[in-house]
């Protein structure tokens, strides 16, 4: 019967109208979460499979020695495509002439990802049997010969190269590459036992089949064999990839966080209107389970309609914005499951934990209420729903983000502002008696209600002010990462690095650059040195920690030091002050946090066999991305001074190129420029990164694309969740209407204090959702995008007045139909 009766309760009040608010939050928290999921992992897709084209592939595992023929086994029966490269250094020899390489050999499909750029254009082929295709650079060092020596044999030069989709950037690492076939090693005769041989395996396919890949291949590796993959910061890219995957994380986080206030909301008022109806339940006989199992079951009816709706609305959210999508993000198209079950359990978990609250206050109605209305049962302590509700969203953050510190930043952003309002409807209860009586302008009408409805006003509060909470965060942290993606790229950023610059050609080539019209960097000295000691507390390698050794792990390489007078233009001094003693050294940020380094530690370095002592004065934050010289250790010049160098420096030559010719800014054409350089300085490595930059800059436009799309998903949601916050009072406002009708108020007065008073609670919730969004900036910025802390001044003029117009807007627009209603019509309506 209590089933049967349920039903019939859900279809009346369906038909009534009198569900639309809470099956319109539901279908929003799904449609939210589920569209924005889909949109999200589309997008996120989208940018790794673009930003793989950096490595070639989906996966590379990097080892000194052949890996084990079960792993490619393993990534064969997992239907992965895989590839075997080498790489090794030798020298070539043309007639008299002789050149350092980096020799790449690769097998028959390779590159999984992207193309190889030659200068005749991007190809997927090949060299063919005894060829070998070569760098520009390699081509002006050795005079452009039809062929070369390498080893025992001679190739043929057939192409010359651009760019190797997985060349990566390494200024540092100056030998011109050149490509051939594996096959052709062998009559090299060059790799012999011994050799140092790099073995690159290129691996690509689907993401589970990846995952499952990588969870059985990667704890199989040893200390000398490392996973490469877009995010392991050997990518160029990985920062602005990591960055723009937590912004679309937090984008839909702060989605469930917005969807669950409105379903908190409807709950609270669905409830509200039942309290007559358990109380003549009650008074006709009816048990407490019986009507537990009547409400709970219109509960889950409602909310299977909900997450019906929210699906349908996901799926057709996705599809839409499918073809507003370029290709090749559209062509992206990750599996459904994950948004399908977040989508439910979004509905299922919210809808019963955020009315669970609402509901034990309902079921605690007593029939004594049937004769005396105002009665409302056991008043439950609201610290109940506070866990609740605030258990709900950090279990719904965790399921979807997988990351506890951003769940517990929108939980605390929450809390702060539940405290907010908390204090607010303190005050607004505690407020002067007499406000309520003078009600003979619009104003005193508006605060008077605003007094007398200071519990549902805080509720609404509770979604206008999340609503203004999200944008803020949003659109704050989407222009922050905009600008410094822009910050680290702008129009003119390095796309030739100079490395090798003896001492006596820094001169002349300042000369040439200024001849030219070309801007370049500073030139940094470069010399390598090792870390050898901590504060006296010798490093140590990690197969020597593995082994056994005791003493902290160190940096198993030489370092490139450098020395500057000044902080250089893209670092960011975080502690301390730079160098000015000779005995002082400034080190980056990450190492210092690997290796446990702090201010006033002393350093020893063995440079040329020599001991060098430093005491660290700063410690820096430098941004590698800008594609300019970096170092992790900058010396004072005098420190330095016994030690021999060479230095390096980057520059920009014109891109735009008109009738097949770049030019420059003095007329001359690009590939001339270089030739002359070549020519000029032939000691001098030229390292070509503007096919990189290029690359660079197509991901970021990509990115900064599904940032604006997000942002209008959650302008979207922020605009719904208004809209129906507005829904909440309604039947509480018809009945005063008609009071205040009665009475002789004109609908002047009414339209005036009515819009006064939406304005009020927006420009109030404007206040609050500054407050709440600094504070949730901080915490992000800091904690999780690393991006610099600062006040948005305009925020405290903009946000409550934008608040007070929007919310007055639709509180009005809402209201219409009532305020143009006769006293007669609203006592009926009301009845």
């Amino acid at each position: 019967m209590e089933l049967s009766l349920a039903w019939r309760l859900f279809k009346r009040e369906l038909q009534q109208g009198q569900l639309l608010l809470i099956i319109l939050a539901i279908t929003l928290a799904v449609l939210s979460v589920s569209g924005l999921a889909r949109v999200s992992e589309r997008l996120q897709v989208a940018i790794s499979g673009q930003a793989s084209q950096f490595i070639a592939a989906d996966r590379i595992i990097d080892s000194p020695v052949k890996i084990d023929a079960a792993i490619l086994s393993k990534a064969e029966a997992l239907g992965l495509k895989h590839v075997t490269n080498m790489q090794f250094n030798s020298m070539v020899y043309s007639g008299d002439k002789f050149q350092l390489v980096t020799v790449r050999a690769v097998e028959s499909g390779y590159p999984l990802k992207g193309d190889i750029e030659l200068t005749s254009g991007k190809t997927k082929a090949l060299p063919q049997a005894g060829e070998i295709w070569f760098e520009t650079r390699l081509g002006g060092l050795l005079g452009y010969p039809k062929s070369i020596e390498l080893g025992n044999s001679e190739f043929v030069l057939s192409n010359e190269i651009s760019r190797l989709p997985d060349a990566g950037f390494n200024p540092f690492a100056s030998s011109p590459v050149v490509l051939m076939r594996m096959e052709d090693v062998a009559k090299t005769g060059v790799i012999q036992p011994g050799s140092r041989v790099t073995y690159l395996y290129q691996f690509a396919g689907d993401e589970a089949s990846l995952t499952a890949f990588e969870q059985s291949v990667k704890p199989l590796l040893n200390s000398t064999q490392r996973w490469v993959d877009v995010q392991s910061g050997d990518s160029p890219i990985a920062g602005a990839v990591k960055r723009a995957e937590r912004f679309l994380l937090l984008a839909s986080l702060m989605g469930i966080a917005l969807a669950c206030a409105a379903i908190g909301i409807a709950a609270q008022r669905c409830c509200q209107r039942h309290y007559d109806v358990v109380a003549m339940l009650k008074t006709f006989g009816a048990s407490a389970k019986q009507i537990r199992l009547l409400f709970g079951t219109h509960l889950l009816l409602v909310t299977l309609l909900g997450i019906g709706l929210g699906l349908i609305g996901g799926g057709l959210l996705d599809f839409g914005i499918s073809y507003l999508l370029p290709p090749e993000i559209a062509a992206y198209s990750p599996p459904l499951t994950r948004p399908l079950l977040l989508g439910i359990s979004t509905g299922l978990i919210s809808a019963f934990m955020f009315s669970a609250y609402p509901l034990m206050r309902l079921l605690a109605i007593p029939p004594l209420r049937v004769l005396q209305r105002q009665l409302e049962g056991l008043q439950l302590g609201m610290w109940l729903h506070l866990l609740l509700s605030l258990g709900a969203m950090a279990l719904l953050g965790y399921l979807y983000s997988q990351s506890w510190t951003l769940t517990l930043t929108v939980v605390a952003a929450v809390l702060l502002l539940a405290v907010l309002l908390s204090l607010l409807g303190f005050v607004m209860i505690r407020a002067g008696h007499s406000v309520g009586m003078k009600t003979t302008n619009p104003l005193q009408l508006a605060l008077a209600g605003l007094r007398r409805r200071a519990r549902q006003n805080a509720v609404q509060l509770v979604g206008f002010s999340a609503a203004l909470v999200l944008l803020l965060t949003i659109l704050a942290l989407r222009q922050d990462l905009l600008n410094e993606w822009q910050k680290q790229l702008p129009e003119n950023a390095p796309n030739y690095f100079l490395v090798n610059i003896a001492p006596d050609d820094a001169k002349p080539l300042n000369d040439f650059m200024t001849a030219k019209g070309i801007v370049a960097t500073d030139i940094y000295p470069v010399i390598r040195g090792r870390l050898t000691q901590i504060n006296g507390e010798a490093l140590i390698s990690n197969e020597q920690s593995e082994a056994g050794e005791k003493g902290r792990v160190g940096i198993s390489r030489e370092l490139n030091l450098t020395w500057r007078n000044t902080l250089p233009a893209n670092n960011e001094l975080l502690e301390g002050h730079f160098n000015q003693a000779a005995d002082e050294v400034s080190v980056e940020s990450g190492v210092a946090e690997r290796l446990g380094i702090g201010l006033g530690d002393k350093l020893t370095y063995v440079i040329d066999n020599q001991e060098l002592i430093v005491k660290v004065a700063s410690i820096r934050a430098v941004h590698w991305e800008t594609l300019q010289p970096n170092f992790f250790m900058i010396f004072t010049q005098e420190a330095l001074a016994p030690f021999a160098y060479t230095s390096m420096a980057s520059f920009y030559l014109n891109d735009q190129a008109t009738n097949d010719k770049t030019m420059n800014a003095d007329g001359t054409p690009k590939d001339a420029v270089i030739l002359a350089l070549i020519q000029q300085f032939p000691t001098i490595s030229i390292i070509d990164v503007g096919a990189m930059v290029g690359q660079l800059r197509q991901i970021i436009e990509q990115v900064s694309l599904s940032l604006s799309l997000v942002l209008a998903l959650v302008l979207l949601a922020s605009a719904l969740v208004l809209i129906a916050q507005t829904e909440a009072g309604m039947a509480t406002r018809q009945r005063e209407l008609a009071v205040l009708r009665t009475f002789g108020a004109s609908g002047w007065l009414l339209r005036s204090a009515t819009g006064l008073e939406f304005a009020l609670l927006g420009g109030i919730a404007g206040v609050l959702a500054v407050i709440v969004a600094e504070f949730a900036l901080y915490l992000l910025k800091t904690q999780v995008f690393e991006l610099n802390v600062y006040m948005h001044w305009p925020w405290w003029g903009i946000s409550p007045v934008s608040g007070a117009l929007i919310v007055a807007l639709l509180g009005v627009w809402r209201c219409r139909q009532l305020l143009s209603q006769s006293c007669s019509e609203l006592l009926k309506a009301g009845s």
